[in-house]
């Protein structure tokens, strides 16, 4: 569609369970139309049977802060779910962001993690250990309007999430000084829209999809349209 490069660039990151595999589809839509987009694996995605010390947010945060730092270009830093807690970590001071992008997203504030942003107690970081599994039911709670076949190749490569991740607080909050939209998933049933909105309330703009929890494998392309309408900067 466009043989030249669309500027700003994006830089997705998956959520919990998840890794850089999730955007691929995603990113052949918008490579389609001309846009350069990249991605990163969070340390805190971690192999069946891992123990021991086991990274958490401020280890995902700085993969995502060294990917936005070797981007030569405006990024529109993207995250999805969980992913929102480290971009959230990552992009204060970041002079090449041009936009977050919450979807359907932990847009945390500052002591604020993804255990206590809903009420839950802090617990003492010392003693977090071990990893979260797939949640249950991940075929509905993910992937309820995934087509079946995808859902399926999906499923076959969720791996444990690191407890620390989940505990750890953000310490700063990009979304306060940045540029930020979020996008509502209308039909979330792991995220409902209803623990959405409050995080939505403290962007600047916020779309919706009638979309389940991973639009990026449900309607690539409508999300394409979506991300390319906030990247342009077009009203909503």
């Amino acid at each position: 569609m466009n043989d030249s490069k669309r500027s700003p660039q994006f830089l997705l990151v998956h959520g919990a369970w998840h890794g850089s595999w999730c955007w691929r589809e995603l990113q052949d839509v918008l490579a389609d139309r001309g846009w350069t987009s990249h991605t990163v694996d969070l340390p805190s995605v971690v192999p069946e049977g891992s123990g021991g010390k086991l990274p958490g947010l401020l280890d995902d945060a700085r993969v995502v802060r060294e990917k936005i730092d070797a981007v030569q270009a405006p990024l529109v830093v993207v995250g999805h779910s969980y992913g929102g807690a480290p971009v959230t970590q990552a992009t204060p001071g970041a002079a090449n962001v041009s936009h977050i992008v919450y979807l359907a997203a932990f847009a945390l504030d500052e002591g604020e993690s993804l255990m206590t942003c809903f009420g839950g107690e802090q617990p003492d970081l010392s003693t977090v250990e071990g990893v979260i599994p797939v949640r249950e039911n991940p075929e509905v709670t993910l992937y309820n309007d995934v087509p079946g076949d995808k859902r399926d190749a999906a499923l076959a490569r969720l791996l444990p999430q690191t407890a620390l991740s989940f505990a750890e607080p953000v310490r700063r909050a990009g979304w306060k000084t940045l540029p930020t939209s979020y996008v509502v998933c209308d039909d979330d049933q792991s995220l409902p829209p209803s623990y959405q909105e409050p995080f939505a309330e403290r962007t600047g703009a916020t779309y919706h999809l009638p979309s389940g929890h991973t639009p990026l494998l449900s309607m690539p392309g409508k999300l394409a349209d979506l991300l390319e309408q906030i990247a342009l900067g077009t009203p909503a």
